[in-house]
């Protein structure tokens, strides 16, 4: 599932391609149970003209300016699940199989999104419903202090691997950086956030925020569907020292890396360098 590193890097490229243009015309597949009310992209699209696009967690905003006659500024609200693909390009270029939704913009290009298992979501937001969504998100990944960090981690006696994979707890995390980043602090994905101590809770601030610009920096990880807005594959896969690697070495002591599940999720994780925490003493 495309992360924030992925979600940033599309972004990145909507906010080159979109914003000053108007949208012309909006035309849908039969396959539209993704989107919420395709009628309202029918209604509200054509004419209307992007003047930004934001991102918070993995959920991409692409602001609208309201119409003539209209007082209420719209945003189009885009998740790209597991397999949702977004590219601007010629609308002479070959369609992909199951892109389901064509914007026609007036430049003359065409903004495609394509989503296999259709497990993306896609509905046009108010100014009202957009603050209710940003309320029920937790603080972006990249936008949360070290204060606040320490405060949500040591607040609540679940796995640190819950705690970072909770959208209402830090927004943008998913499973690949969240496993890179606790092998980086060397804290194992079983341990309980409050009971990390406070340099083990500043160590994990530190390499969580790393991860992710260096993820950025490479237009994140395709070890999927995943694809940036001109249809480019990322690089940092190359980077990964324990997501999906399991029995292979660590980069850091040579054990094998370790599966788990953990917080539902599949996980690995290094057993020497990520040590599992004690069973409570009777």
């Amino acid at each position: 599932m495309p992360e924030l590193p992925e979600v940033e890097t599309v972004a990145r490229g909507l906010r080159l391609a979109l914003p000053g243009r108007r949208i012309l015309s909006v035309r849908l597949s039969t396959k539209t149970n993704f989107i919420e009310d395709p009628s309202a992209l029918e209604l509200h699209l054509p004419g209307s003209r992007v003047f930004a696009v934001r991102r918070h967690g993995k959920v991409l905003l692409v602001d609208l300016d309201a119409r003539d006659g209209a007082t209420e500024k719209l945003s189009l609200q885009i998740h790209l699940g597991m397999t949702g693909q977004i590219v601007v390009g010629s609308p002479e270029l070959p369609v992909a199989a199951h892109t389901h939704v064509f914007l026609g913009l007036d430049d003359g290009r065409e903004l495609r999104y394509t989503d296999v298992r259709r497990f993306g979501k896609m509905r046009i937001l108010a100014s009202g419903d957009r603050v209710g969504m940003a309320s029920k998100l937790g603080t972006d990944s990249l936008a949360i202090t070290a204060e606040e960090f320490h405060d949500r981690i040591h607040a609540r006696r679940s796995r640190i691997k819950a705690l970072l994979l909770n959208q209402s707890v830090l927004s943008g995390m998913g499973n690949i950086y969240t496993d890179e980043s606790l092998w980086r602090a060397k804290i194992n994905p079983k341990r309980l956030g409050a009971n990390l101590k406070p340099a083990e809770v500043s160590r994990l601030y530190k390499e969580v925020r790393a991860v992710l610009n260096e993820a950025i920096k490479l237009k994140g990880s395709s070890v999927s569907d995943y694809v940036d807005a001109e249809g480019n594959r990322g690089d940092f896969q190359s980077r990964h020292r324990v997501y999906q690697r399991k029995g292979k070495p660590c980069f850091r002591c040579r054990t094998k890396i370790k599966h788990a599940t953990v917080a539902g999720r599949s996980t690995f994780y290094c057993p020497r360098c990520q040590p599992d925490p004690r069973a409570p003493r009777r």
